[in-house]
Order: structure tokens, then sequence, then C-alpha cells
């Protein structure tokens, strides 16, 4: 009884990355809710912090949190901390005797590490640190390069590099248990892609949009932006079973290479089925002008397919279509599990949809004579997002998500532009900041219920839609560089960031 009572007392640390802090408490929230768990932090948490502890959870619970996350970068069983060693050394102490000792006995081998958060250690403060650990009942031989258990010593000095203490804020020690998938992000770089096209979507965020939208094995995923198919986040999915032009790489072409079918990459890496379509047939079919430097044309093997067989999905992968977002070809049935999308912008991808200003492409009954050609038409973000909303309302099933991106004027930001919808339920809401004037934000929906007809009645008189009225609306905002600092207008182009 004593046992079972000090287990369900546990803590646990998370050690997380210090990048993309919007995105971090939604990811893990979404993974813990996967397992069934809620999640219950401990005193004093600071979501900014790199260091969390949480309770409620089993080591088995945490194992399969960091066996997803990228925004973590390892998992501690918690087993003492204060602000002081010497609190440490209290804590440490009143830790349950009966929880050490099997890690720490007589034929097993461990190994102690310190890790500092803002401030660099020579290593013989490291080995003062170790040293006096010495308090600690260890029985078992050292061994460095392949011990049965690891512990480590965790330093926190802040988040400010300009003002580093010289003692820490706050200390940790704990027993590792999982590092996360951070090398992820390095194995699935865009750069190592077979495919990839203007709006190629970046490794890691299309990770992490797959945990924001709960992909687990045998989900139904679907982009309806597909690009060249990186944003269907196969990578995700299987596990639970220089210069450009005239402008320098900078942000700009970091999200110029963020697009091209990353999420279906992501989704199948999770175990998911994945599925996409995009209105461009050359992009679908892998033809037409290379995005790749010193490459003029597409080669006869570079579609979406390819990247999925380069990673060892291809198996997930159903297919992927010409269609037009505007004009939905799927049967009125709640069919995905999740929908993932980057929507074009304005920016790097044109907006458009099938369409004609002319009204005389008709005959008198209604159907298309037989030399007709479709043609496009301005397609306007404020419709984008519209349509895009209905339609997950329509084909997601019940406790399904939408994932997407929605791009901000930022000194006209409020949160009554973030598109809403009756049958969605707003989950998260966070900002990649790209500029000073601009930023995307990754909005993540739940469907709570079906619809009704009344439901698709979305209007674009609504506040949300105002600012992505007009076709180019938002990239007229982007390119116009206007600040606005003490009443002073400042017009300067500005490539520090970029949209699809």
């Amino acid at each position: 009884m004593a046992t079972a009572s000090n287990r369900s007392c546990l803590q646990y640390l998370l050690h997380l990355a210090h990048d993309n802090l919007d995105f971090r408490l939604p990811e893990i929230l979404s993974l813990i809710c996967l397992r069934g768990k809620t999640f219950q932090p401990g005193e004093n948490f600071r979501q900014n912090s790199p260091f969390w502890c949480l309770g409620g959870l089993t080591e088995e619970d945490i194992c399969g949190v960091m066996a997803r996350s990228v925004c973590a970068k390892s998992a501690f069983e918690l087993w003492g901390h204060g602000k002081t060693h010497g609190d440490l050394r209290t804590s440490l102490l009143s830790y349950p005797p009966e929880r050490m000792l099997p890690f720490m006995q007589k034929g097993s081998t461990y190994r102690i590490n310190v890790y500092t958060f803002n401030k660099t250690l020579a290593f013989a403060d490291r080995i003062k640190r170790i040293d006096a650990l010495e308090y600690l009942p260890f029985e078992g031989t050292v061994s460095l390069k392949n011990p049965q258990h690891v512990f480590c010593v965790l330093e926190d000095y802040g988040s400010d590099p300009n003002n580093i203490p010289e003692h820490p804020d706050y200390i940790y020690f704990g027993r590792w248990i999982a590092d996360g998938q951070r090398e992820l992000i390095r194995s699935h770089s865009v750069k190592n892609r077979h495919f990839i096209g203007n709006t190629s979507m970046d490794a890691g965020l299309s990770l992490i949009m797959s945990n924001h939208a709960k992909v687990k094995k045998n989900d139904f995923v679907f982009d309806p932006f597909v690009g060249t198919g990186e944003n269907l986040l196969f990578y995700f999915c299987k596990h639970m079973h220089g210069s450009l032009g005239n402008v320098s790489v900078n942000t700009f072409t970091f999200l110029s290479l963020c697009v091209s079918g990353s999420l279906l990459i992501a989704c199948s890496q999770f175990g998911a089925y994945v599925c996409g379509a995009d209105i461009d047939y050359n992009t679908i079919h892998g033809k037409g002008r290379s995005s790749r430097k010193n490459q003029k044309w597409r080669g006869p093997d570079e579609n979406i397919r390819a990247n999925l067989r380069q990673y060892g999905t291809e198996n997930l992968y159903l297919d992927v279509m010409v269609s037009d977002a505007s004009k939905s070809v799927w049967r009125m049935a709640a069919v995905f599990d999740a929908i993932i999308t980057d929507p074009p912008y304005g920016i790097r991808e044109s907006t458009r949809r099938t369409g004609s200003h002319k009204d005389n492409f008709k005959t008198p009954d209604g159907t298309f004579v037989e030399s007709h050609v479709p043609v496009s038409q301005a397609y306007h973000l404020s419709d984008i997002f519209t349509d895009l909303l209905n339609f997950s309302a329509h084909h997601l099933v019940l406790g399904g998500r939408l994932v997407y991106w929605l791009p901000i004027y930022r000194p006209e930001y409020s949160e009554e532009m973030i598109p809403l919808h009756p049958c969605l339920q707003l989950i998260s809401n966070c900002e990649q900041t790209l500029s000073s004037h601009t930023s995307r934000r990754l909005i993540t929906m739940e469907k709570i219920k079906e619809p009704e007809d009344v439901d698709g009645l979305i209007h674009l008189a609504e506040p949300w839609s105002r600012p992505y009225q007009g076709h180019n609306a938002f990239r007229e905002k982007y390119f116009s560089g206007i600040n606005k600092k003490g009443g002073r207008q400042e017009h300067k182009p500005d490539v520090n960031g970029g949209f699809t």
C-alpha cells in the first residue's frame, strides 16, 4: 500500500527546448490528452520556463509523451528540488528510499550529468556538483559510456543572457526517463527532402502541428492546400504505431521552405493515413520548374509520394488530387480525424480558385459546353478561411481537430480577428513572430457538435474577416512595411518575414 501511495505522488520534470515558446504548452496538453490524462502542473509553474514539474502521470505516460514531443528535450523522475543546494539536499533526503534504492543497487551502473540553463559551468565546477551528492546511497559502479541508469543535476539561471546570476535560481535532481524527438527535426530537414516547393513547411513546425492535432495511428488526415505534400505530417503518425534571388536567407526563406508537403510527411510518421488536395496541377504531379538552386526543372520522380517513400511511410499515402478548396468534391459526411493545413496567403503562393467573370460559359440547361476550359479568379483570404471552417465543420469527426496558420498584421491584431464557427471550439492560438509588423498564428480548433443549416452562414461582415477582404489584402500590408512608432510612419519594404 505504501508503494502504491508513493507512486501516485510521483512528480516528473520536463526539460523543454527554449524555442517556439508559444507552441510548447498546447503540444504537451494535446499529448497528455492522448494518454487520457489531465495536465497537472506543479507549484510555481511558469509557462516560459525551460523546466516544468508535472503530477498525476505514470512513467508510462511520460514515455508516451516523449515519444511524440519535439518541444521537450528530456524527462526525469523528480527526486528533489530547491532554491539552493542545501534545499536540494533536504528535499532528496526526504524522498522515499524505496523509490531510490532499486536504481542504486550494487552491481548496477550509473552516470550523473550536470545541465545548466543560461550559463556554462567549467568542468571543475561540474565535478563539484557531482561530488556534493555523496550523501546519496549510490552502491553501483560509474559508467560514462553505457550506464544502466542516468541521473541529472539541472540548474536554472533564468532567461536573461545579459544578467546571469552567480547562483542558480532553482535546482532540480532526477532520474532520466526518456528524451524527446528533437532529432526528427534534423533527420526530416527540408534540405534532405527529395521533393520540395517554394513553400515547404519546416520539419519542426510540421511535427508540432501534428501533435496539436492529436494525430495518432490509423487516423485519416487531410490537407486541403497540400502543396508538395510536406504538410501531411506523416512523420508523427508512424511512431504511434545563402540567398533566394535578391532576398537574403532569413525568416523569409525559412518560411518559404515550409509548406510543400511537410504536413503529410509529419502525420504519416505517427501512423496516420494521409491525403491532400491542391488547385495547382503541376505541384500535385511534380511537374514544372524546380525550387532547388541550380536545377531548372523537376525530375521525373520528384513528387509527394517520393517524399513519403524516402521516410518509409509510403504505405500510409492514400493520394493527392487536383481540387479547388472553394468547391468541395467530398460527399457530405464526417470522414477526417484531423485537417491540417497552411493556406496560401498571396505572398509566395497565389490565392486562386476556379471561376469566371463571364456569365456565358454555360449553356441554358446549366451544363458546360464541350470546349469550355476552366479559368481561375481571385480567392480572398476571408473566403479561404470561411470555406476552411465550414468544410472542417462538415467533414471532421466529433472530437477531430482543425490546425491551420492565420497570417497577422501585428499593428491591427486583436483576438476578434480569429475566425470562429459554432461547431468548432478554439483550443489554442500560438504566435510565430516574423518581423516587427507581421506574424502568423497557429490556430487549433476541435469539433464539438454536428453542423446545422444555420451554422454554415458565417457572414463576411463579422469582425474577423475584415482584414482579409479584398484580393491580396494581406499581401499589400505585408510588403508595405508600415511601422507606427511615435506617430511616425515609415514605408520600407521588409524581407525579414515570409508567408506562403
